[in-house]
């Protein structure tokens, strides 16, 4: 249960928060979010099942009141705190802003820290070595330029850089930074030179820490590996950020793809590799896996012939209309399914073979037994190996598993290089995908049914106004300790927003509706203020935005130059009283924050309905469809609900905001479903014309 003590403690701080907080303004929603908190961490509704969905509307304080409520708990139990997040801005403003308030003013004591992937850091003993040595990494194209190189030292040793991709001042190149990035053959802790690389440096941060700011994606591959960075899920309390995310990143996570085009020259590369290994590695047992590898490489290309064959044989059925073709209920052709067993164990055993390797190589380079300039691009080479097979074993595991009653994959296979105008595919290069439909089990057994406890925030949890389908999709509809709160947000809506439906001739689905548009956006835009118009495609946005400026429109439009430039220049111009339209599509919906005069009129011209064109969306519909379900009703139209409150979240950023939301979609008043998606939204007053 939740103590006197430390309610008062949680008081205490919560006072001394606001007397620093400038223009502080009373929220009761913030201090009911943290009661609650508060209570599901102390085991108040439950003696194990602590588990709590929060959805906290825009302006809540949510970041701050989960701080409040499982910071002091933390100290207090010896637990670590792990916040996950979806996006890199909600990390900077938890590392760069609220935590360093928070532990400023609190009055407690503690550690906090980011931690990301290693392929985030550099490694600077690679640096070094390939400045002493330019040669070293013959074999590699991307190799950065000595001046790129010695610059990236330079501002390390100053402290002016931190090691990692994220504080660059200028961006590195994919294949440069590859070459200078830390991995676990090459930069690894029992080598002394590297004891004070980046990586090591920031993992050592984390034992001293009481927070730790992660994203989702690394979150879910530690509790994968079984906690290798992180503390154990029962050692934790998690905060699971924007977890309306979370499904979708569980689904990237536990997928798996990998090419089954394999060049000509690949083998012969391995075996040159190989035979390298076998002359210089001087450890007993090497060689005996340098023959195995061998070995296993040329089993494993000849029991994937027949897969290869059989997309050669049927690659002009397959892909006639799309760059993709997913096998239907997840039922593989004979030729997959009679050899992914032997094509998972074949990859299986090659990827541990090259691991011992990579192990083997790495003790001779410590030891002084190999030159590292023999090593290092060995390594290299070993690493693109074990790629390879990593990708090749994690397809056919699960290709492997049985489709029957319950389907519970997608699978598909991509055409990479396709050219429809070409007669000739003799080239034709494809890729073999599976994933998960559902990863509520998966989420289930990592992390809610292990963790110490776990609160799951976002401004969009519920979808029309319930919090079913985000139990569904998480696995969390029969945990018998769960906890649920809405969180209405502290702005005035009714006063302060304005949602216009106006009178429209033509349906969205119809090829009318864009001339339409055209025709009528000129009277919802306001020429010398901040606006943002939203699209539900590209070739909408394009087609409009084009057709208008012919016009004497101006606008900044998404595609057209970064994001972030578009922004700065959307400001500036605002700030300058020109006024601004800032054109996008559905990822402008999200994560967009315009305060104040940089946005007070916003146009949403079509409902942002999903169309279930990707492999993954197909095969969801075709399950739902086969339990007897409606795919339009039980997957699009919630999707398309929580997309469309998201967008209209973009306008009322701050107490003081004000503006007029537009949606041109007559759908929301016409259609059952749409009168729903209305009611969903927060209380803008409405004007809707007949």
């Amino acid at each position: 249960m939740l103590t006197d003590a430390l309610k008062n403690q949680i008081r205490q701080i919560h006072q001394q928060l606001k007397s620093n907080l400038a223009n502080y303004q009373p929220r009761p929603g913030q201090n009911k979010m943290v009661a609650e908190i508060a209570n599901t961490l102390a085991g108040s509704y439950h003696t194990y099942d602590r588990t709590l969905l929060v959805e906290a509307g825009t302006g809540t304080g949510k970041s701050l009141a989960y701080l409040m409520a499982a910071i002091p708990f933390a100290l207090k139990q010896k637990k670590t705190l792990v916040i996950a997040t979806a996006t890199v801005a909600l990390q900077e403003q938890l590392v760069q802003k609220d935590l360093p308030f928070f532990l400023k003013h609190s009055g407690l004591k503690f550690e906090f820290c980011l931690v990301k992937g290693r392929q985030r850091y550099a490694c600077i003993e690679k640096i070094k070595q390939q400045l002493l040595q330019p040669d070293l990494l013959p074999l590699f194209q991307s190799t950065a330029p000595a001046p790129l190189l010695q610059q990236l030292l330079n501002h390390w040793q100053q402290r002016l850089w931190l090691g990692d991709r994220d504080s660059l001042k200028e961006p590195v190149t994919d294949e440069h930074w590859y070459g200078i990035a830390s991995d676990p053959a090459h930069c690894t802790k029992a080598h002394s030179a590297h004891h004070h690389c980046p990586f090591h440096l920031a993992r050592a941060e984390i034992e001293g820490s009481t927070v730790l700011v992660v994203n989702h994606a690394l979150l879910l591959a530690d509790l994968d590996a079984g906690s290798q960075i992180l503390p154990e899920p029962a050692d934790c309390i998690y905060v699971i950020d924007e977890a309306h995310h979370l499904p979708d990143s569980g689904r990237d996570f536990f997928s798996a793809h990998a090419p089954m085009s394999f060049p000509a020259q690949w083998l012969e590369k391995l075996k040159k590799t190989t035979q390298q290994l076998a002359g210089i590695l001087p450890q007993q047992g090497a060689m005996t896996e340098v023959l195995k590898l061998d070995e296993l490489a040329s089993d494993f290309l000849k029991q994937l012939k027949p897969v290869q064959h059989q997309i050669e044989l049927n690659q002009h059925r397959w892909f006639t209309k799309e760059s993709h073709y997913r096998f239907a209920d997840a039922v593989l052709p004979e030729t997959f399914a009679s050899n992914a067993d032997q094509l998972a164990e074949l990859s299986g055993k090659a990827l541990a073979c090259v691991e011992k390797l990579q192990q083997f190589l790495s003790e001779a380079g410590t030891e002084h037994k190999v030159a590292t300039k023999l090593v290092l691009p060995l390594q290299f080479e070993l690493t693109a190996i074990e790629h390879r097979f990593e990708q090749q074993s994690e397809l056919w595991r699960l290709y492997s598993v049985p489709q029957q009653k319950h389907v519970n994959q997608a699978r598909w296979l991509s055409a990479d290089n396709l050219n429809r105008d070409s007669k000739q595919r003799e080239n034709l290069q494809s890729s073999a995908y599976a994933s998960p439909l559902s990863v509520s089990f998966l989420l289930d057994d990592l992390l809610f049914s292990q963790a110490f406890a776990t609160v799951l925030c976002s401004a969009t949890l519920t979808t029309l106004n319930s919090f079913d389908y985000i139990k569904q999709e998480l696995g969390l509809a029969q945990h018998p300790g769960l906890q649920t709160l809405k969180v209405d947000s502290p702005f005035d809506y009714r006063n302060k927003a304005r949602l216009l439906l106006p009178k429209m001739q033509t349906d969205p689905s119809s090829d009318a509706f864009t001339d339409e548009l055209i025709d009528k956006l000129p009277t919802y835009m306001d020429k010398v203020a901040g606006n943002l118009v939203l699209f539900a495609s590209y070739w909408q946005m394009q087609k409009v935005t084009e057709a208008l400026r012919a016009k004497g429109w101006s606008f900044l439009v998404q595609g057209e130059a970064s994001r972030q430039s578009l922004l700065e220049l959307h400001s500036m111009k605002v700030k300058a009283g020109e006024g601004s339209i800032l054109c996008g599509t559905q990822s402008f919906s999200e994560g967009l924050d315009l305060p104040g005069a940089l946005l007070t009129n916003l146009v949403i011209t079509k409902l942002p309905f999903a169309v279930p064109s990707s492999p993954l969306e197909e095969a969801l519909s075709e399950a739902i469809t086969k339990r007897g379900g409606n795919p339009f009703l039980q997957m699009t139209v919630p999707a398309t609900a929580r997309k469309l409150v998201q967008a209209c979240g973009r306008l009322l950023r701050q107490e003081q905001d004000y503006g007029r939301i537009v949606i041109l979609d007559r759908r929301l008043v016409t259609k059952t479903y749409g009168k729903a998606m209305l009611k969903a939204l927060p209380p803008f007053s409405q004007i809707i014309e007949e």
